[in-house]
């Protein structure tokens, strides 16, 4: 069995149980690609996975390959696929019910993949799939947002939040973010139109209302953040679902996102990147046997934009 480096948790729990150790290659199927992993990133699923909070969802055989954010260079192809050949370079969001992108190697359906962005390297590509397709579902799919309308973005400097600041701005909307003091030059220089620091003030006590509020920390934040929505505008959340009854009470409506792979957006957010309208944000590289300090970072909740793993130059 040709054996390969991989992360891998044989138990759930804290960062201690991620191993970096030798695992068995992936095997493909017909229409399975073969990547060979030149970066990965680190996104909250992977630790809330780590910790067993999605068992009940997602209920893995141990042990598991975390990570589902890759770019790489296609080593091999399944039988009916057509669309990819050895060489290309692609970067992918795969499926979360296989294991993932911690690993020199990872197997994915040819139907997730895309061609990475031309401009960037392989490092930066791998921050983009999960976090930009999170904000493009969540702006563009449920928030139906256009141009000319008002956007608030919860934690706008984080992974998701920095590249739904700049979708918004590329749409041609008014951008609002929170974000502690110490990233308002920074979500400026992305686009926003107005920054708020959430140690400094609330809000729901500093913003006129908005068509969409987009969502991503959940708990106490989405609650005050009915005040602020439009009567006929929406509150878009990837924490938890957000009330039924509030959006009635606030005449206005609501969303959950949960995404899926989506190589059509990855197409398009590629050209966006290539083009200069959307940079990724990399907060820190990383050697794979390193995973145990990347979760440790990414649980803070403070990074600016990604964590990502360079399994090869």
């Amino acid at each position: 069995m040709t054996m390969m480096k991989a992360v891998r948790i044989h138990a759930y729990g804290g960062p201690e149980v991620l191993s970096y150790e030798d695992a068995p290659m992936p095997a493909i199927a017909e229409d399975d690609v073969l990547i060979r992993v030149h970066a990965a990133a680190v996104n909250p699923v992977d630790w809330k996975i780590r910790e067993g909070h999605l068992q009940k969802f997602l209920p893995y055989p141990l042990p598991l390959i975390l990570g589902w954010d890759v770019s790489g260079v296609i080593e091999a192809v399944g039988a009916n696929v057509t669309t990819f050949q050895p060489g290309d370079e692609v970067y992918a969001r795969p499926s979360l019910e296989r294991n993932g992108a911690y690993a020199e190697y990872i197997a994915v359906k040819a139907s997730e993949v895309a061609f990475k962005p031309k401009t960037i390297d392989h490092g930066q590509a791998a921050a983009v799939p999960l976090a930009a397709i999170t904000a493009w579902h969540s702006l563009f799919e449920a928030g139906q947002l256009t141009a000319g309308q008002r956007v608030l973005i919860h934690a706008a400097a984080g992974g998701v939040g920095s590249y739904a600041v700049q979708f918004a701005r590329w749409k041609g909307a008014y951008v609002i973010g929170t974000a502690s003091g110490r990233n308002r030059d920074f979500l400026l220089e992305l686009g926003a139109n107005q920054v708020i620091d959430y140690n400094a003030e609330a809000f729901e006590d500093v913003v006129e209302p908005v068509d969409v509020v987009f969502d991503t920390i959940g708990g106490e934040v989405q609650q005050r953040s009915w005040q602020i929505v439009k009567p006929g505008g929406i509150l878009v959340s990837v924490i938890s679902p957000p009330s039924e009854e509030q959006a009635i009470a606030h005449q206005c409506r609501s969303a959950y996102v949960f995404i899926q792979p989506r190589a059509d957006w990855l197409t398009e957010i590629a050209q966006l990147i290539d083009v200069g309208q959307v940079k990724p944000i990399v907060e820190a590289v990383l050697p794979l046997s390193q995973a145990a300090e990347a979760h440790q970072m990414s649980q803070t909740g403070r990074t600016r934009g990604k964590i990502v793993f360079q399994v090869r130059d």
